[in-house]
C-alpha cells in the first residue's frame, strides 16, 4: 500500500504555524514523491519538480506574509488533470499527438486555484483524451490493481498523499469511480457548475469537472473556490435531521458484481442503524436505452472535436480511441439530438419520482465492484452513467474493503444544484462511516 493522510485543513493548519514550517512541509513533499511516484506513476514527469514547487512556495511566502490575510487555498498542493490548460506546463492528453495542437489560455478552474494560493504540484496522468485507453498510473491501495480512469493521476495521487487536491474530469464515470477503487472523496458538481473553459473537451454536452479529496471537508473548502455562486453557509440555515435516501432498485442496480451488491446491502444496513430513511424504488427500467442515447451523444461530439487532429495524426491514436471517433463520425444528426434531448428528460424524471416519493438524495454503488486486477482496463463506469447523462451532483465515500483490501466507495445523488446540500449530507455519512 501506498497511501498517506493529506487532508486540506491539516496541510493548512501546519503550514501557517511559520515560513519555515511551509518550506520544510514542501521539501517533504518532494522527497515523498521523489519515492512513491516510481511506484504509482500518478504525475506527469517534470525535470525539476522541487525547485520549481520551492521558488513557487517563496513567491506565496512573499505575497501573503500575513497568516491571518491568506487565501483560503494556501500552500495546498494540488493536481492538475493532464486535459487541462495550465500556465507553464504543456498538455500532452494522455496522447502522443503533438502539445502544441492544445496550447491555449489556463483554464478557468485551475486560474481560480492559483487565486486562492494553490501550489500547482502538475499534471496528472490522464487516459488517452479522457477515454478508456489508460496510462501508467497504478492504484495506491495495490499496485497490481487499476486506479480507474479516466482521471487516474488526480485521484492516485489524492490517495497516496502527493498532493491534498486535484481536479479531474467526468464523461460517464471518470471521478466517482477511480476516486471509488482509490478509496477518497471524489465529487462531480452539477454540470456546469465549474467552468469547462480551457480544457480539451472529449463530449461537449456531458464533460463535467470534478474533484478529488481525502475528506468531505477539504472537499467543501475547495467547492467553495471553484463551484459558481456557492453558498457556504448552507450549515446555518438547514436542520441536522437526516436525509431520506432512496435506492434505485431494478436493472441499473443489477450492473453491480455480486460483490459489489453484497457490500452495497451491507452499506444499507448500517445506513438503517445509524436511523437513516432508506426507501426502495424500482427507477431505470429503461437503463439500457440511457446508456445508449449517452454513449451515441458522446461518441458524436468527441468526432466532432476531433476531426480536426484525427485527419492529420489518426496513426497517433491508441485503438480504443480511435475506434470511438469512427463510431460518433458514422452516428447521424437524430442520434445526437436525441441523446441531448434525453439529458434533460432524465433529469426531470429522476427529480419527479423524488418528489412524488419525498426522496432527499439516492444512494448507489459507486462502482460496480473494486478496481479490477491490472491496469488495461480502467474499469465499468455504468453505476454513473444516469446520473452523468442527467448532470446532477454526485459524491462517492469510501463505504467498505473487499477481502484483499481494496475499497468500495457508497455514492450519493441529488438534485441538480442541490451540491451544497450533498456535501452536507455527505460529510455526516462520511463521519458514520469512519465510526464504524
Amino acid at each position: 500500500m501506498v497511501l498517506s493522510d493529506s487532508k486540506i485543513q491539516d496541510i493548512s493548519d501546519l503550514i501557517n504555524r511559520g515560513r519555515s514550517y511551509f518550506l520544510t512541509y514542501v521539501d517533504t513533499l518532494c522527497d515523498r514523491i521523489d519515492n512513491v511516484e516510481s511506484k504509482i506513476r500518478s504525475l506527469i514527469v517534470e525535470a525539476d519538480r522541487r525547485s520549481r514547487l520551492k521558488r513557487e512556495a517563496r513567491a506565496l511566502l512573499e505575497q501573503y506574509p500575513d497568516v491571518d490575510k491568506r487565501p483560503p487555498l494556501f500552500g495546498i498542493p494540488v493536481g492538475i488533470k493532464d486535459i487541462f490548460a495550465v500556465n507553464g506546463f504543456e498538455t500532452q492528453c494522455g496522447s502522443q499527438l503533438p502539445a502544441h495542437l492544445f496550447a491555449g489560455p489556463e483554464a478557468h478552474c485551475v486560474s481560480a486555484l492559483r487565486q486562492a494560493g494553490a501550489l500547482i504540484v502538475g499534471k496528472t496522468v490522464s487516459a488517452e483524451f479522457a477515454y478508456f485507453e489508460p496510462g501508467p498510473t497504478r492504484n495506491p491501495h495495490n499496485t497490481n490493481y487499476t486506479p480507474g480512469g479516466s482521471s487516474s493521476g488526480s485521484a492516485a495521487a489524492v490517495a497516496a498523499g502527493l498532493c491534498a487536491l486535484a481536479l479531474g474530469t467526468q464523461t460517464i464515470g471518470s471521478v466517482i469511480r477511480p476516486a471509488a477503487y482509490c478509496g477518497i472523496i471524489g465529487f462531480k458538481p452539477s454540470c456546469n457548475r465549474i467552468s469547462s473553459v480551457g480544457l480539451i473537451p472529449y463530449s461537449v454536452s456531458a464533460d463535467q469537472v470534478g474533484l478529488f479529496t481525502q475528506d468531505v471537508k477539504g472537499m467543501e473548502i475547495a467547492s467553495s473556490i471553484v463551484c459558481s455562486e456557492w453558498n457556504g453557509t448552507i450549515h446555518d440555515t438547514v436542520g441536522n435531521g437526516h436525509p431520506i435516501l432512496g435506492v434505485p432498485d431494478g436493472p441499473y442496480l443489477e450492473q453491480a458484481t455480486q460483490e459489489g451488491l453484497s457490500s452495497f446491502e451491507n452499506t444499507i444496513l448500517k445506513l438503517r442503524d445509524a436511523g437513516y430513511t432508506i426507501r426502495r424504488l424500482r427507477m431505470f427500467e429503461d437503463i439500457d436505452s440511457i446508456s445508449s442515447h449517452h454513449r451515441n451523444m458522446t461518441a458524436a461530439e468527441f468526432s466532432a472535436v476531433h476531426a480536426r487532429w484525427f485527419s492529420q495524426y489518426g496513426d497517433l491514436y491508441r485503438p480504443r480511441t480511435a475506434e470511438i471517433f469512427k463510431l460518433g463520425g458514422s452516428l447521424n444528426e437524430d442520434k445526437l439530438r436525441k441523446g441531448r434531448t434525453s439529458r434533460l428528460s432524465v433529469r426531470a424524471s429522476i427529480e419527479s419520482l423524488m418528489d412524488v416519493k419525498n426522496i432527499d438524495a439516492w444512494i448507489s454503488p459507486a462502482a460496480t465492484g473494486t478496481a479490477p486486477k491490472g491496469i488495461t482496463s480502467t474499469g465499468n463506469p455504468a453505476m454513473n452513467l444516469p446520473w452523468t447523462h442527467a448532470g446532477l451532483p454526485s459524491i462517492t465515500i469510501p463505504s467498505d474493503k473487499d477481502n484483499n483490501g481494496l475499497p468500495y466507495g457508497l455514492q450519493i445523488t441529488t438534485r441538480f444544484m442541490d451540491d451544497e446540500m450533498l456535501l452536507l449530507w455527505a460529510h455526516d455519512m462520511e463521519e458514520m462511516m469512519r465510526a464504524l
